[in-house]
């Protein structure tokens, strides 16, 4: 099983919206995405809750089934096609992904 995990902080303004508007449209976009190919075991796509201790806006937990479950999810075009709007509105970017 591959885990892949990425954190997005996100810009105060981009793409003519606020980041609370942003990380709303993110996560809708991200949670399109959870069921495209064969082999995601868990896809959960988060926004930073207030109250909550977080140093970034939005995570994606996923698990996959193989390496080559996650490569066919990275390569998928419903995935390709949201990452301009991500590029555009991040700030940084911290991802893992691991084997167990």
């Amino acid at each position: 099983m591959i885990k892949h995990i990425v954190m997005w902080k996100l810009k105060e303004q981009a793409e003519g919206a606020d980041r609370a508007t942003n990380m709303q449209k993110m996560k809708a976009l991200l949670d399109g995405c959870a069921g495209i190919v064969p082999g995601i075991l868990k896809f959960e796509a988060v926004l930073a809750q207030p109250g909550l201790e977080a140093t970034y806006d939005v995570v994606l937990y996923s698990e996959f089934e193989s390496r080559a479950a996650l490569d066919a999810y990275q390569d998928h075009p419903e995935h390709v096609a949201i990452k301009p709007f991500i590029g555009a509105v991040r700030e940084a970017r911290q991802c893992m992904d691991y084997e167990i």
